[in-house]
């Protein structure tokens, strides 16, 4: 489909005149990040690779260097605008974010498969199909949870069991540390793999969320998890210390979650949680 600020401005035009337009106030870091994810999946001939959001004041916004296109939110007045491409050197105002989000999807008590209820703050989610994109605007605290798409508890037994495999598009991003002693670079390699590599199984699954693909790109805040290490020798540290993930999670049917390799097991109907400890699976109370 051709875009152009034409089709986005007839496009609200049509539901202004049919009264479809929900005139709310939201979060405009959150709407920022949910707007954008949905135009890269709408349009990926202009915002092609999904790209994390910058902020330098007045603009929330995101550079796509395949495209040369810049697209974001001026916070002086919450208008969206595009730059580069076809839309030349200036920017160019599309329309403002409350009448653009009233055009991404949004499923009814959720914005997608995922359950966002304990998610970290500063994490965004949009799901297009059966494709799911998590951002963080900026850098974020560290979570404890490496599996950032868990399925919502579920009512009834579905006999659906899936299995999901997280694998790097582009190798975890480090700055403000710098590790010179080899055995403490190797101790880091659990936690590493836990955001770059892990598996989890899910029981119960719903049929729409069995064949689920999940790309992450985040940034965490690992300043107050390592504040131990300063001084350490070997250990050079200049806050913030921050790591960009950028992953792919799929997804695929399995008989049996026990008879996998999975990190961690779930059973959405039970909410039963099991782990895996060296290859024997142990059931811990749920925290969720």
């Amino acid at each position: 489909m051709k875009f152009s600020i034409k089709y986005w401005l007839v496009t609200i035009s049509a539901f202004l005149v049919l009264g479809h337009v929900p005139m709310v106030s939201a979060d405009l870091n959150s709407d920022t990040e949910k707007l954008l994810n949905w135009a890269e999946t709408t349009y990926p001939n202009y915002f092609p690779t999904h790209q994390i959001t910058q902020s330098i004041d007045p603009w929330l916004f995101r550079y796509y260097p395949d495209s040369k296109i810049y697209a974001g939110v001026n916070k002086t007045n919450n208008d969206v605008y595009v730059l580069g491409g076809p839309w030349g050197d200036t920017p160019a105002r599309i329309a403002s974010l409350a009448e653009l989000m009233a055009q991404v999807p949004v499923d009814p008590g959720n914005d997608t498969a995922c359950d966002t209820t304990s998610v970290p703050q500063g994490m965004a989610y949009s799901q297009n199909g059966n494709v799911i994109n998590i951002t963080t605007n900026g850098c974020i605290p560290l979570p404890e949870n490496s599996n950032f798409c868990e399925t919502p508890q579920q009512p009834a037994a579905t006999g659906i069991s899936v299995l999901t495999t997280m694998t790097t598009n582009a190798p975890p991003a480090f700055a403000g540390i710098t590790i010179s002693d080899p055995s403490i670079a190797q101790a880091f390699q659990p936690m590493l793999s836990a955001f770059t590599s892990s598996k989890h199984c899910v029981v119960h699954v719903p049929a729409e969320s069995a064949n689920l693909v999940v790309n992450t790109n985040v940034c965490f805040d690992m300043t107050s998890a390592l504040q131990d290490l300063a001084g350490v020798p070997g250990v050079t540290i200049t806050p913030p210390v921050t790591m960009a993930l950028n992953n792919t999670t799929s997804s695929v049917t399995v008989p049996d979650c026990f008879a996998t390799d999975a990190s961690t097991i779930y059973n959405a109907v039970t909410n039963e949680t099991w782990i895996n400890q060296n290859g024997t699976f142990v059931n811990v109370t749920s925290k969720r």
